[in-house]
């Protein structure tokens, strides 16, 4: 397979910041990935990394007060279209979200409306994205039971507030579904729910993206979940990317300190009385990130050399920013 001709998303530097000239907050800096079609990217690091503001600035879905930076986003549609997300008048942008390019959000009962039934919010999908289908009502059906929904011909009447978290969550992958999305962005899609459910959503979305060939951006704090869905792990942390590796490359050869103890900070069964490790400090305020390294601070190794930028290197596909395995 050429990975070139596969690709279906590159992000170079992209960068976002708040307030203006003279009172600019960087918060994210630099951050560059590539996704390929068909392919599961997990973002991961701590709250606060920049990891749910990169995916909605890849849309320019940003909040009153935010704005990019720098950076471009290139999406190559499936019909050989390219388009600089960036760039993009926002009229032509609009037609992509929800068609092209779908999210689905960490609270579903933030983002349902309250006052329309369950068929109006996927209908209007369908209305806004695909025109060409004449049977929306059946459309509607079709869309709930492949998210598994039981009796949709009844849940299709429904309001939010009427179904669980989890049924809401699924009600949100359908609507995202309803515009026959290329690639979908998952924002912590398990928030808030129990145990079993998450685990059925995520069972889902994989499902969907196997069904539909879609290439799934997700967004997690769950490293068991990227160790089992993730093909691609992009590590995260002061708002930059600090290592990139396939995820079963990353597991067994970590190479940032921060990675290495991200993954000895997950419980592990059999190990009932065992101390947690824990990572000291905390991750620094956006606006006040050291010059050089920024996980210098709490990092076990860190040195004099760390008050620098450390270089990014690489070996194959796996890279990392660090000076620590620089020799």
């Amino acid at each position: 397979m050429d990975a070139e001709k596969d690709l279906i998303l590159d992000v170079k530097d992209l960068s976002v910041g708040f307030g203006k000239a003279e009172s600019l907050l960087t918060v994210t800096g630099n951050v560059s990935f590539k996704l390929h079609r068909g392919e599961i990217l997990s973002l991961v690091g701590e709250s606060g990394c920049g990891k749910s503001l990169s995916c909605l600035a890849l849309t320019r879905l940003l909040a009153p007060g935010a704005r990019i930076l720098s950076g471009k986003v290139d999406f190559y549609s499936a019909d050989g279209q390219v388009f600089d997300l960036m760039q993009l008048p926002e009229r032509k942008l609009r037609k992509l979200r929800g068609s092209s390019i779908a999210y689905i959000f960490q609270e579903p009962g933030a983002s349902l409306n309250p006052v329309f039934r369950i068929e109006d919010q996927i209908a209007e999908v369908i209305y806004l994205h695909r025109s060409e289908v004449d049977d929306v009502h059946g459309e509607v059906i079709k869309l709930l039971s492949d998210v598994g929904i039981p009796d949709p011909e009844k849940r299709c009447r429904a309001y939010p507030h009427e179904l669980s978290g989890g049924m809401q969550q699924r009600i949100m992958i359908a609507m995202a579904l309803a515009g026959q999305p290329e690639l979908l962005i998952a924002d912590e899609p398990t928030t808030a729910l129990d145990v079993t459910i998450q685990s059925q959503i995520l069972e889902l979305i994989d499902d969907l993206r196997k069904k539909y060939q879609m290439a799934v951006i997700l967004v997690t704090h769950n490293l068991g979940i990227v160790a089992e869905l993730a093909d691609q792990v992009e590590v995260m942390y002061g708002g930059t990317i600090v290592e990139s590796a396939p995820a079963a490359e990353l597991f067994a050869d970590p190479r940032h300190p921060y990675t290495k103890s991200l993954l000895q900070a997950v419980p592990r069964f059999g190990r009932r009385f065992e101390k947690l490790c824990t990572i000291p400090g905390q991750v620094p305020m956006a606006g006040c990130f050291p010059p050089g390294c920024r996980f210098a601070d709490r990092c076990s190794f860190s040195s004099d050399r760390c008050a620098q930028l450390p270089p990014l290197q690489s070996q194959g596909s796996h890279c990392w920013r660090c000076f620590l395995t620089e020799e």
